[in-house]
């Protein structure tokens, strides 16, 4: 294979590959039974003419070695004498999770010895050992497999220039988890600082589930001439197949919130008939319980399925990534930490359980089975309720049709930057006019205003002059000569101690208790909000063990194993994961095509289970299409009941809700009580409201009023500012998180925050942070854009209005969420269990092609019941304190709702 330097490269550069490296990588494929696919040698004939670009192919088809081939070839060569040092550092390898890193600094190793390279390969995360740190500081490896952060942390070496100068190649894994979060603005500066260091730096990003391809390119790519830029597609022949987890039966009257325990005698068949099986859950508190009902059904399995998500120890985590890579592993039950690049080669297959709320998230939880060129890749939907049925089929439509999710760069996080201005004031200093042209060659900032950068420049100088009288916010000032520096050792070490965009409530360490009083093994890590509900004697669930709580001290909670107790399982943040778009919307297709008989059967498995909801929907009510909008309005003891179909997803549906119950309330006196899913909302009003009058009106203001205006004034905007404002605070540097082993609580770290908040708005208005928090409500929690593009969506539609009897099987889900709120979790269970016989006696019987109407409904809410029996807890509860046994009760009355 021929292979060509780089015609720009300049004095310095590596020199050109020794014939010998090129032949024997020929030798390397043989011996493995492999071909090269062309999309792999497009990026090595790439790479050797100095061009950057974004690979996206295929998960388990080569992207790895499409790109690290590509950089022996171009940039390697045999050692020239022996004994003699390895190459310094030449290629960064940037991965977003630790587990992918692992795994990935083992595929680059695979092919040195080989090829008769002498290039080191060294992994830098949050993982790694004091000692191997201190080995880096000293000599960095030829190549390094790191993560932002940890990048970031590099850049702050005072030596930083001489050691990242000489990198010539630069690989960002999995750029579709990055671009989209403060992340990914993090690498975009980090690669800005490189290039001023080295002009011909090549950027490749490897991706598999990118919808909106041109700009992720654009995006890691704003620093490179857009003649050196390419897009390579990956197209290979593999296998993918989705397909679902059948129930006997549907119920016609879904609802969300359970644990869909009933499917476990199911699930438990697939794992019996598969060798190794990824089970995949949205949620650890769910991960935990399923991990646990898994046991309890085949307690032989024990040592043989495992339990992986964020918070275990990383020595947990890494026993479990070992013997999945050994095939010792029956089944692992695991969350998103299992969802990225990592190759486990004996996963023959992948249960969802659950929606997985995106096109995306299937599509790349599906490439961790037959992870490898011609394997095939298998992902079963696994649906707690007969809702999660369509969303099967509508996942599948959309992932064969190429349906993926689109993921933007934020655009001018200001906190970001201002970290930033720290880090390269600690990485050898700068020139305020230098560093402006290089911050603008990133996407992110491609906009930024002079007025903007001079604020950032005070903010870091002295606070932005509100903090000026306190020496802690003096983070980096001019010298004589104009660089600025970091003034203060103990500043200095703060921020290398802060760097970073991930921002999470604070945790404490889990370990066991011994009879000496002193601390055992170490089980992980668990959000502090959590510990703290709790009293010593409680118990709780954690990486599969049931654990009672024997005291807390210094940040650790010291547990032992207990028994017979009944525990709570904590409850992490970050699982709040709302429908996307594309499958939002393809769910609506399906619907559309169920009704007008477009689906075959053969095809479609999952149809004559969801055709008794689709009858039934029809008959009382309407289903909703692309072209119209179904409203339902339902008069109760509870008040008058609007149900909306969207179909836009939870966050869009809570600012829509709260928006047209604001807008409503500026025009009629009425007070509205909303309730939201990812298919619909409800609007409860204390008095009757002509909907057929009012709807249009509230849905057609988008086309003349202001949006953000409306939407911040129908929210408690402070609060969500205020939340949002403490994360920014972080990153930019203002709150600090407290030393080793003195750690901040989250409470203190809360009111240190807030402080802030009320100072700045108080005393310095036009502060940059406020309005950027204002801007990540609208945009972040609140999805302002698609709001946006919902309300122009819905203004264009026809309204098609339903009175209803009695709840509709797509109303009654929302009445739940509803009574959610309300009730406890025993006496939700009871009530959904009245509401839903009331209903079928209404509905009266099902198709006989159903089967027993005793179903993977009504069998969940028995599975329900029995778990928060157990763990008292759903998957949307928190801990359950002590319970008081229950009196005898009288016979109910009729349901209010109905």
């Amino acid at each position: 294979m021929s292979v060509r330097r780089s015609t720009t490269a300049t004095a310095g550069a590596p020199s050109a590959p020794a014939p010998p490296v090129a032949r024997k990588l020929p030798d390397l494929f043989a011996a493995r039974h492999w071909q090269p696919f062309d999309f792999q040698r497009a990026v090595w004939e790439a790479i050797g003419r100095g061009q950057s670009g974004l690979l996206h192919a295929t998960t388990g088809t080569g992207k790895t070695y499409a790109a690290w081939l590509g950089a022996l070839l171009a940039f390697a060569s045999p050692p020239s004498r022996p004994g003699s040092p390895p190459p310094p550092l030449t290629v960064l390898w940037l991965t977003p999770m630790r587990a992918l890193a692992a795994d990935t600094t083992r595929a680059l190793i695979a092919p040195l010895g080989e090829l008769g390279l002498d290039w080191t390969v060294g992994l830098r995360t949050g993982d790694t050992s004091s000692s191997e740190r201190a080995a880096q500081a000293r000599r960095l490896p030829t190549a390094l497999v790191t993560t932002p952060e940890s990048l970031s942390l590099l850049l702050t070496r005072a030596d930083a220039r001489e050691t990242l100068g000489g990198v010539w190649l630069v690989v960002v894994d999995e750029w579709h988890e990055l671009i989209g979060s403060k992340r990914g603005v993090q690498v975009q500066l980090a690669l800005a600082r490189l290039h001023r260091w080295q002009p011909d730096l090549c950027v490749w990003g490897l991706s598999a589930t990118l919808g909106n391809l041109d700009h992720a390119r654009d995006v890691l790519l704003a620093g490179v001439s857009p003649e050196r830029r390419v897009l390579v597609h990956g197209h290979t022949p593999k296998t993918l197949i989705i397909d679902t987890l059948l129930p006997d039966a549907a119920s016609r009257f879904p609802w969300a919130g359970h644990l869909g325990l009933s499917m476990l005698p199911h699930v438990v068949r697939e794992l019996e008939a598969s060798c190794t099986t990824l089970v995949f859950l949205n949620t650890r508190s769910q991960a935990e319980l399923w991990y646990q009902a898994l046991l309890d059904a085949k307690p032989e399995w024990a040592g043989l399925i495992a339990l992986h998500h964020g918070s275990l120890d990383r020595a947990v985590r890494e026993w479990v990534e070992q013997n999945l890579k050994n095939g010792a592993l029956r089944a692992v039950v695991c969350t998103s930490s299992l969802d990225l690049g990592v190759d486990f080669l004996p996963v023959e297959r992948v249960l969802q359980i659950g929606s997985p709320k995106g096109v995306a998230r299937l599509l790349q939880r599906a490439g961790r089975s037959g992870h490898a060129p011609g394997r095939a890749s298998r992902v079963t939907v696994v649906p707690t309720h007969s809702l999660e049925l369509v969303e099967a089929v509508a996942a599948r439509q959309a992932a064969l049709a190429g349906q993926i999710e689109a993921r933007d760069s934020p655009d001018k996080p200001l906190d970001v930057l201002v970290q930033h201005l720290v880090t390269v004031a600690l990485g050898g200093g700068f020139r305020a006019s230098e560093l402006l042209a290089e911050v603008r060659t990133t996407w992110a900032y491609r906009a930024l205003t002079d007025e903007e950068w001079q604020w950032c420049l005070a903010f870091v100088r002295d606070g932005g002059g509100t903090l000026s009288a306190y020496p802690d916010y003096r983070r980096a000032m001019p010298d004589d000569d104009g660089v600025w520096r970091v003034p203060d050792p103990r500043l200095a070490r703060r921020h290398r101690m802060s760097v970073g965009t991930i921002v999470s409530e604070t945790t404490m360490q889990v370990r066991y208790w011994t009879r000496a009083g002193s601390g055992g093994a170490s089980l992980g890590t668990v959000e502090e909000g959590f510990i703290a509900r709790l009293a010593p004697g409680d118990c709780f669930l954690f990486g599969g063990r049931l654990l009672e709580l024997v005291r807390t001290q210094e940040m650790t909670a010291y547990v032992r194993r207990a028994t017979g107790k009944r525990p709570a399982v904590p409850r992490w943040n970050g699982g709040k994961m709302p429908l996307s778009t594309e499958l939002a919307d393809a769910v609506v297709t399906t619907l559309d095509a169920v009704q007008a008989g477009r689906l075959d059967p053969s095809t479609t498995p999952e149809l004559p289970l969801i055709q008794p909801l689709v009858e039934l929907q029809m008959r009382w009510s309407a289903l909703p299409t692309p072209e119209t909008l179904l409203a339902e309005t339902l008069h109760s003891r509870e008040g008058w009941h609007l149900f909306l179909y969207p179909f836009a997803g939870r966050s869009v549906h809570l600012g829509l809700g709260s928006l047209l119950a604001w807008r409503l309330g500026q025009k009629v006196p009425a007070t509205f009580s909303v309730a939201v899913n990812d298919y619909g909302l409800e609007l409860l009003a204390s008095a009757p409201l002509d909907w057929s009058q009012w709807l249009p009106q509230v849905l057609a203001e988008e086309r003349h009023r202001g949006l953000a205006a409306d939407v911040l004034g129908s929210l408690n905007a402070g609060e969500l500012s205020l939340r949002r404002f403490r994360e920014i605070a972080r990153v930019a540097g203002l709150v600090f998180q407290g030393y080793p082993g003195a750690a901040k609580s989250a409470r203190q770290l809360q009111a240190s925050s807030s402080l802030f908040y009320e100072v700045f708005r108080k005393y310095d208005p036009g502060n940059l942070l406020l309005g950027q928090a204002e801007r990540e409500v609208l945009m972040q929690e609140l999805d302002a854009h698609r709001l946006a593009t919902t309300l122009a969506r819905l203004a264009s539609m026809r309204l098609d209005l339903h009175v209803l009897e009695r709840p509709s099987p797509l109303a009654f889900p929302l009445i739940v969420e509803f009574l959610r709120e309300k009730l406890s979790t025993e006496k939700l269970a009871d009530r959904i269990a009245r509401m839903l016989a009331d209903l079928e006696r209404a509905a009266g019987p099902a198709p006989d092609y159903t089967g027993p109407m005793h179903d993977m409904q009504s069998g969940a809410d028995a599975a329900w019941v029995a778990a928060q029996a157990r763990f008292g807890m759903s998957d949307h509860a928190g801990p359950a304190g002590p319970r008081k046994p229950r009196r005898a009760r009288k016979p109910s009355r009729p349901l209010p709702l109905l």
